[in-house]
């Protein structure tokens, strides 16, 4: 059914999918685990009950293939889910493509991401253990105000650290989180012992992500009625994304379509894990056989260019080692608009797959990545978040190859969230202002020499 006309494939209420889908027990080598920080013993659940509450924590090391979405999370999710599928024809005629390029939209959600995907569920299962507090981090705002959303529903606080560089270029998420109730601090903040150190250092510190979540942690842990909420790099999170996955399956089912290729947007790997898993259990299956690629910026190329060993997901070193692809805890990325992207590791879920030879990786720099957004919103009409405009140029990468090949190729990609607040980095590149960084490997090197070496 390669000739459909559709554009948007529906999915009835009725077809929303009740469970998310678990992909380690479908691996064929599980994940090395996560460590402790002090004695590399791999960590056990009162390790993280400080952090997270019991239900999430079993989810994090869970061994079912399918895990129920609770019936108060469906009811929110209803909200926006399901989500709709795209057929990009217009952009195929202008790439003048024989390829078939589908998009599945996690824009229309509240919060204008996939994120509330994994907030929402984290919320509630917070509430449900009678916690009032979640503390988090937040780069470019998508995560900080998918959770402030998602905490307004349980009626809990919420506080945020924001990296610095996009607390000050993109005023109005914080502007978002504060309209749902959220508390939201600059990271590197005066509000916690880390951050004043880091600001006595370098008063304009840019901030990571690893510095905020050092902040967010170390605000959790002081307060017993408080947990710390991650919207990414744990396998929890992936977890609960999976429903745009399972969602695209059946709606590709619809046209009759299986994708030959799926591309997405890498920065912890929640949106391209949530996308992707489904249809890595299918291929595991032999029931189809797309190349999965990640995308990541190359300013941040922790796939590509980070190595896969131990490390601290925070810059502080107060969470566990986890395997991963990493560029240094300490790494402190150039503030490029891809703010959800500039994260130093992989989530280990991601790294191990990748080490599996499950999926590749590529990066592509931001110039590339807005061109292929600026042709996306002018045929599509979506203006894309930064983030995802990475999947996008890799997708017009590989439908201008079908062109020169004549190959008919389906390509699905996530469009994980819209641009409406991110429109300065549009106008920095259409004012020609925006440069591409390349990471140097000295700048990789020097990260990496403070990285634990285990025995």
């Amino acid at each position: 059914m390669g000739d459909t006309p559709q554009h948007k494939i529906h999915l009835d209420e009725s077809e929303m999918p009740t469970t998310w889908y678990n992909v380690i027990p479908d691996l064929p080598a599980p994940p090395p685990p996560p460590l402790h920080p002090g004695t590399h013993e791999p960590v056990g659940p009162d390790d993280l009950a400080p952090l997270f509450p019991m239900a999430l924590i079993e989810q994090e090391v869970s061994m079912d293939r399918y895990i129920d979405i609770p019936g108060e999370v469906l009811d929110v999710y209803r909200v926006w889910r399901p989500s709709p599928l795209f057929r990009a024809t217009r952009l195929e005629q202008e790439l003048d493509t024989p390829a078939r390029i589908y998009y599945k939209y996690e824009g229309v959600s509240p919060a204008g991401s996939h994120k509330p995907n994994t907030s929402v569920p984290q919320a509630y299962y917070n509430h449900a253990e009678g916690i009032t507090r979640l503390t988090t981090e937040t780069g470019a705002g998508q995560w900080g105000s998918a959770l402030a959303y998602a905490t307004a529903q349980y009626g809990m606080e919420c506080e945020v650290w924001q990296v610095a560089a996009s607390y000050r270029s993109k005023p109005y998420r914080r502007t978002m989180m504060e309209v749902w109730g959220a508390t939201v601090h600059p990271s590197p903040s005066e509000v916690t012992d880390f951050g004043r150190q880091l600001l006595a250092e370098n008063p304009d510190h840019h901030g990571s992500l690893g510095i905020a979540i050092s902040e967010a942690v170390a605000a959790c842990v002081a307060d017993p009625a408080a947990r710390y909420a991650l919207g990414s790099v744990l396998n929890h999170v992936l977890l609960h994304q999976t429903v745009i996955g399972e969602e695209a399956l059946l709606q590709l089912a619809k046209v009759g379509e299986t994708p030959d290729v799926l591309v997405g947007c890498t920065g912890g790997g929640s949106n391209f894990g949530g996308l992707a898993f489904p249809f890595l259990r299918e291929k595991m299956a032999g029931k189809m056989d797309p190349t999965i690629r990640c995308v990541e910026p190359a300013a941040c190329p922790s796939l590509t260019k980070g190595e896969y060993r131990y490390d601290f997901g925070d810059t502080a070193g107060m969470t566990p080692l986890m395997k991963m692809h990493t560029l240094g805890h300490g790494f402190i990325p150039e503030p490029i608009h891809a703010g959800g992207l500039r994260y130093h590791g992989m989530s280990p879920l991601v790294s191990h797959i990748y080490e599996l030879g499950l999926a590749e990786a590529i990066s592509i720099p931001q110039r590339e990545c807005f061109s292929g957004a600026l042709t996306f919103a002018r045929t599509e009409g979506i203006i894309p978040a930064p983030e995802p405009t990475h999947a996008i140029a890799a997708a017009i990468r590989e439908a201008l190859a079908c062109r020169e090949s004549g190959e008919e190729k389906v390509i699905l990609t996530a469009l994980c969230g819209h641009g409406h607040l991110d429109l300065a980095a549009y106008e920095g590149y259409l004012q020609d202002e925006m440069v591409d960084y390349d990471l140097p490997q000295d700048q990789i090197d020097e990260a990496m020499a403070a990285v634990p070496v285990l025995n």
